[in-house]
């Protein structure tokens, strides 16, 4: 590998490409200058990467003297209460603080008082990137045709053509969807010939000819078109939304008695653009990639083109949705999920940038600077409130080992804060709750985050990865297939849910739960 030409800020050499991305394509607009910035980082590195290098020795320690501990401890009978105090001697437990509940504001509502799905997908991935951002709204439609959510039995395989007996199957489920949402006052959607708004209300004729409105009159969020004959009606349920389609020229539409073509359903409401554990960025030319691709997805400008099915198509951040209200009013809503930064892990180091000595820098210190400073386009400028309405920046940290680190994690955010000219607290923090120390410290951790924390969440495979690191001299470990039905595997996941619960999480934080990488086996997940 060729050594990458560098430029000198201070003590700091930084490899070319992105001295050019940040002077030429990042900090335009933000009205902080070149030199400015590299010398923020210039004092970001040199104050707290020795801090962050201590924090790993002392990892190393704590591990060393566990491992000691099992080696005079051999076999599973020891004594639990004995191993406790150990660990609390050790300074591996920490005192659990009084009572208390986070003080974090200015969160949004996808992640403050929303329940939905959450996506994971590699930034360095435009594509993926984009379809992850635009899946706040999708077609229950093509979810439910193209994956085995419907059975193939029957002559409703899906084929490479469109098979209209599977089709009824998908149009029945969604109908029972809208009955169990959006209950009419009587019958029943899969029964509706025709859809109109009267007098601020939603009027669904019916096959025997009567007419019904909403259970829940109130559902009713908004509709395009117009009122007589709208070509889509939207419903709110739980705070989501669902939106029927309506075109009865539609290949879809002109079967359907009341010539609806889809449902499309609010679904994924947030989406962590992942810098760490899905993508591969080892050097300045995938660092500078990683960045550029967050920066186009802060500023809108994000493209990706591609060829399918012998065409080549062009994918872009999906615009805002706008629909008429009952009241005379429009409402306006979110076209792309909430976007979350997922940041490395202390243990990271980038040779994007050298420090003083000639060495690598600590790269989760360079992701928060440059992280922050692409989520600047989002808080100022036309584009302000595109992804966070609440103006503020979101980033997940994960592989985390307890309070201590989570600390470092605070002060590095508060200084970039100071570089980057924002209030205090702007810059948000989501636990991964992945690490054993973290797991057993939780009240701790997010006593350390209160005024930051919008997110803590359980990783089943990390945590699973350091309980086996920190316990390998206390004997053999399950099998991965047993180590899920392991007792220690629900406590720690009912564990995460009420601590976060008991430190006051409802309405400003979210917990996470679950996770599913098997998008076409929706059967199994349901």
């Amino acid at each position: 590998m060729n050594e990458p030409e560098r430029i000198s800020f201070g003590s700091l050499r930084v490899a070319a490409e992105l001295a050019d991305l940040a002077a030429n394509h990042i900090l335009p607009g933000t009205d902080i200058a070149p030199t400015a910035f590299w010398n923020g980082l210039e004092r970001l590195v040199a104050d707290f990467g020795p801090r962050n290098r201590e924090l790993l020795a002392r990892r190393d320690q704590l591990q060393a003297r566990i491992d000691d501990w099992h080696r005079a401890h051999p076999g599973a009978e020891y004594s639990l209460d004995e191993y406790k105090s150990f660990l609390t001697d050790l300074g591996y437990l920490q005192p659990v603080p009084p009572p208390f509940t986070i003080g974090t504001d200015k969160v949004d509502a996808e992640i403050a008082t929303l329940a939905g799905p959450q996506l994971v997908v590699p930034v360095m991935n435009a594509r993926y990137a984009l379809n992850a951002a635009n899946a706040r709204w999708g077609s229950l439609y093509d979810a439910l045709y193209g994956t085995n959510a419907i059975g193939s039995d029957d002559g409703c395989e899906p084929g490479t053509a469109y098979n209209p007996k599977r089709g009824a199957r998908v149009i029945a489920l969604a109908r029972a969807v809208l009955d169990q949402a959006v209950p009419l006052a009587r019958g029943s959607h899969a029964e509706a010939t025709a859809y109109r708004v009267e007098a601020g209300a939603l009027v669904v004729d019916l096959r025997d000819g009567t007419q019904a409105g909403l259970e829940r009159p109130d559902a009713l969020a908004g509709w395009t078109g117009g009122a007589a004959a709208p070509s889509a009606i939207l419903f709110r349920h739980h705070g989501l939304h669902l939106e029927l389609q309506i075109d009865r020229t539609h290949q879809i539409g002109r079967d359907d008695p009341a010539g609806v073509k889809d449902l499309l359903v609010e679904a994924a409401l947030t989406t962590i653009q992942d810098f760490e554990d899905s993508v591969s960025a080892v050097d300045a030319a995938d660092k500078v990639l990683v960045y550029a691709n967050w920066l186009g997805l802060m500023q809108g400008t994000l493209t990706a083109t591609f060829e399918k099915g012998g065409r080549s198509l062009k994918r872009t951040l999906n615009p805002d949705r706008t629909y008429q209200c009952a009241n005379g009013s429009t409402l306006t809503l979110p076209g792309r999920s909430l976007m979350l930064a997922r940041n490395v892990g202390h243990h990271m180091f980038t040779d994007a940038v050298l420090d003083a000595e000639g060495q690598p820098i600590p790269e989760g210190i360079l992701d928060a600077l440059i992280t922050c400073a692409v989520a600047l386009h989002d808080l100022r400028g036309p584009r302000a409130g595109a992804n966070s309405r609440t103006g503020s920046i979101y980033i997940v940290k994960p592989k985390q080992h307890g309070p201590d680190e989570v600390a470092l994690t605070c002060d590095v955010f508060a200084r970039v804060e100071e570089i980057l000219g924002l209030p205090g607290n702007t810059i948000k923090i989501g636990i991964m709750d992945e690490e054993r120390r973290t797991t057993l410290n939780l009240a701790a951790c997010i006593h350390v985050a209160r005024d930051r924390l919008i997110f803590i969440n359980t990783g089943f495979l990390d945590r699973t990865g350091d309980e086996i690191h920190t316990s390998m001299l206390a004997g053999a470990m399950v099998r991965k297939n047993a180590m899920k039905q392991q007792r220690w595997i629900a406590a720690y996941e009912d564990w995460n849910v009420d601590i976060g619960l008991a430190c006051g999480l409802r309405g400003r934080a979210q917990i996470g739960k679950g996770m599913w990488a098997m998008p076409e086996l929706m059967a199994e997940m349901l």
